[in-house]
């Protein structure tokens, strides 16, 4: 054999994925709670079509201009995750500044979530108090159980980085889910907000 074809040979032999296996396990749990979600939305947007008015009497109105603020710092979030990936790929030190103000945002997000949701339940929204309620806690909580998840995702990652040990794929994946949690959460916010 020539080197040329060894050379062909061992390329073939030497399959490399081209997805490493925690972002393509990453993806299909995405796509499993798209689903979820997409359920929730639909009997969500179902209720909403049938009722006489929205939000029922008496309950009271959702901070639109406030939970806008919050959506623009979750945003906020991803952005910095996207500067930490390029800072990772140049200079993996240089990641950790955006990867932690990555997470301070999306820490800030949560915290905010649940003063708002303490404000509610003091104006009497609940999830007994009606549909509205019910949906609402439903929905929002299961979004903020997911951004914990992230955050806890995402602190992972940052240890991992400030120890050295952190792998492309596993930072790829981090970013996966937490740009789930981000991209999800606009249109929660249009669809549940507005």
């Amino acid at each position: 054999m020539t080197s040329r074809s060894t050379a062909s040979l061992r390329v073939i032999s030497d399959p490399r994925p081209v997805l490493p296996s925690a972002v393509l396990g990453m993806l299909i749990f995405v796509v499993a709670e798209m689903m979820m979600f997409a359920g929730l939305m639909s009997a969500y947007t179902i209720v909403r079509a049938g009722a006489l008015g929205w939000p029922p009497p008496g309950q009271p109105r959702l901070p639109v201009e406030a939970t806008a603020f919050n959506t623009a710092v979750l945003l906020a979030s991803a952005a910095f995750l996207f500067f930490a990936n390029r800072a990772y790929t140049r200079n993996r030190d240089l990641a950790k500044r955006p990867l932690f103000t990555a997470m301070a945002l999306g820490a800030f997000f949560v915290v905010f979530q649940g003063y708002e949701w303490v404000m509610l339940i003091r104006q009497g929204l609940t999830l007994t108090s009606s549909i509205h309620g019910s949906f609402f806690f439903l929905i929002v909580g299961m979004h903020g159980l997911h951004a914990v998840a992230g955050l806890t995702v995402l602190g992972r990652a940052g240890l991992k980085l400030s120890k050295g040990l952190l792998a492309p794929s596993t930072f790829a994946a981090a970013q996966v889910f937490w740009y789930f949690v981000v991209g999800l959460w606009p249109v929660l916010y249009f669809m549940v907000y507005l």
